[in-house]
């Protein structure tokens, strides 16, 4: 083995070592749910005598160095248990645009991953995570059809929006040829977005669960001939190398997230969102929408789904431009109360483009 690889494994480990960290500073934030004390000295000592004695395995590490060691890294973790750390859960893997608009949101808040959309939902009803991020709608793909049902069935409230714009990159591995590339992993809207890119080069799109969780795949497992379509935070967080950047169809590639909370926020607001149904009768939905017409209301987004629970059904999610959370908003709202068969507030909050 030469110097270079050597040191490429090195680098390898050391990355290893920092994500693990990581996962491991997570796994305490989510303990403080569970305990009152942050600090659990019995537990600690208990911890660094058992590590101590796996210290004895491994001839080149010493017992104090691991006492050392794990002492720093309890502290730190100590440091991120503060009862003012907020959680707010995101779908996916770290690098993901999600993580991404929380961090935008509130830089001091601790983004943790969660597998889907109604782990965000979950977590923060059972308040295991303060909050909650998910992306409600995108410019060119439309509505997140599964974030949306997860709106209408639960009662969190949205307490702000992130509207962010999304620029694709295409990533591979430092070990690949990007001449020898062939097939590209990434989420199915991504590669939807990316349709024409892909098909000017000739590469085959296999779709992967998630932007970033094909980007970490790619460091990990190093396909041959392979490359992800992910944001440019990714190449950063996962060690890959940037082939191209902003590669969507269409640049002006937006997509808008909510914050959710089991509380609303009583603060200053630009924006409100409500969901209503209404009855099978002529001129119902032209009602509701009248009365935004008259207070001189500007309607921002208007979706329609099916309604499961009601076959034939319609439910319609509507945000609209609003000044004053408390007096107009409430007039309002008791109006749109009156023509329809369910009326569900989520919000007024503040909406922010980055």
């Amino acid at each position: 083995m030469n110097l270079d690889k050597i040191r490429e494994q090195v680098d390898y480990i050391d990355y290893e070592i920092l994500k693990l960290l990581n996962e491991r500073m997570e796994l305490g934030l989510r303990t403080k749910k569970f305990k009152n004390a942050i600090q659990d000295k019995d537990r600690e000592t208990q911890i660094l005598e058992q590590l101590k004695k796996y210290a004895h395995a491994y001839n080149l590490i010493k017992p104090d160095f691991v006492e050392k060691l794990f002492k720093a890294i309890m502290r730190e973790s100590r440091k991120n248990q503060k009862p003012n750390k907020k959680l707010i859960g995101f779908q996916g893997e770290h690098g993901a645009f999600g993580e991404m608009a929380a961090e935008y949101y509130d830089q001091e808040l601790a983004a943790i991953p969660c597998a889907e959309f109604a782990d965000v939902f979950e977590g923060v009803e059972k308040g295991n995570l303060e909050l909650g991020i998910v992306p409600v709608e995108n410019s060119l793909g439309g509505a997140i059809t599964q974030v949306n049902e997860l709106l209408i069935r639960t009662d969190l409230k949205v307490i702000g929006a992130v509207k962010l714009r999304i620029n694709h990159c295409l990533l591979k591995s430092p070990e690949s040829n990007y001449q020898e590339i062939r097939i590209v992993y990434s989420h199915p809207q991504a590669l939807s977005q990316c349709r024409d890119f892909l098909n000017r080069q000739q590469l085959e799109a296999r779709s992967f669960y998630d932007t970033a969780g094909a980007a970490n795949m790619l460091a990990k497992e190093k396909p041959k001939m392979a490359a992800a379509i992910a944001s440019k935070f990714c190449a950063e967080l996962y060690n890959l190398e940037v082939i191209k950047e902003n590669i969507q169809d269409h640049k002006n590639n937006f997509t808008r997230f909510l914050i959710l909370s089991r509380r609303e926020q009583e603060n200053s607001a630009d924006k409100c969102s409500i969901i209503f149904s209404t009855s099978h009768k002529a001129g119902t939905l032209f009602a509701v929408l009248k009365i935004f017409a008259e207070e001189r209301i500007n309607l921002t987004r208007i979706e329609s789904l099916p309604y499961r629970n009601d076959p034939g059904t319609y439910v319609f999610f509507l945000d609209f431009q609003c000044d004053d959370i408390h007096s107009r908003v409430r007039n309002i709202l008791n109006k749109v109360k009156l023509k329809t068969k369910m009326l569900k507030y989520l919000g007024c909050y503040k909406e922010e483009v980055f």
